[in-house]
């Protein structure tokens, strides 16, 4: 019985404290103005974007429950905003952390700098590994290039599973022939992890090989996203 009592006293009671509470240099708001972000745990980090906690939890305790069980930032950021309420995480909270981890996922593709010339597999992957590997849902995507491969645009074409009924030639190419496209790629995700191509896949990317024969806009390659792995159809011979 003493020693149950005893490890009772020994938690940290530091953290069954509001935060408001706790000494100023502790606190994660401060400590990120005073110390900078760099300084910071991972669980500081979450709370300060979580901000207030709840039925005598704190933020950090809420953030350190998100991170529990093994879970990282990165299996957070596949997460959406009823995926965070099984763990109390309210909506408006919720949304808070689904909108950094979107942030994160755009940063490559808002460098404000002239659009890249995608001349391999590896430049494809390098640019939409990042904004594709943690969906949980599988997304087409339309790469529009001029005649020196140079990125024009990017259109998403389609959420949700990958068929013949869903990524259409029309809606795929519509984009190129807006953008006045001298050729296209075409890009999707496996949230499988998986990167082999489906019998769907191949299917698909030979509708649209065709289609774009037909219109002058060849395609240059599709590519399947796949953690952090990548497969180009192209380099198969599989176009």
């Amino acid at each position: 019985m003493t020693r149950g009592k005893s490890s009772q006293i020994s938690e940290p009671a530091f953290y069954r404290t509001r935060i408001k509470d706790w000494p100023v240099d502790e606190r994660p708001r401060e400590k990120l103005l005073h110390r900078g972000a760099e300084v910071l745990s991972e669980a500081e980090l979450l709370a300060i974007l979580v901000r207030t906690g709840s039925k005598g939890v704190t933020a950090v305790d809420l953030a350190r429950k998100l991170l529990a069980e093994g879970r990282s930032l990165r299996d957070l950021a596949r997460m959406t905003v009823a995926d965070f309420a099984e763990y109390g995480v309210g909506a408006a909270r919720a949304c808070s952390l689904v909108a950094a981890f979107e942030i994160v996922r755009r940063l490559p593709f808002s460098d404000g700098e002239e659009k890249p010339v995608l001349r391999s597999p590896l430049d494809v992957a390098k640019r939409f590994g990042p904004k594709l590997r943690d969906l949980q849902h599988e997304e087409f995507w339309s790469l529009i290039l001029n005649s020196a491969s140079r990125l024009i645009a990017e259109v998403r074409i389609t959420t949700g599973t990958l068929n013949a009924s869903l990524v259409h030639p029309r809606e795929c190419f519509q984009p190129a022939i807006k953008w006045n496209g001298a050729s296209v790629i075409f890009v999707h995700n496996h949230p499988s992890g998986n990167p082999e191509p489906s019998q769907e896949d191949l299917a698909i990317t030979k509708q649209l090989a065709e289609a774009g024969k037909i219109l002058g806009i060849p395609v240059h390659d599709h590519i399947i996203v796949a953690g952090h792995s990548a497969t180009s159809l192209a380099e198969r011979m599989l176009l």
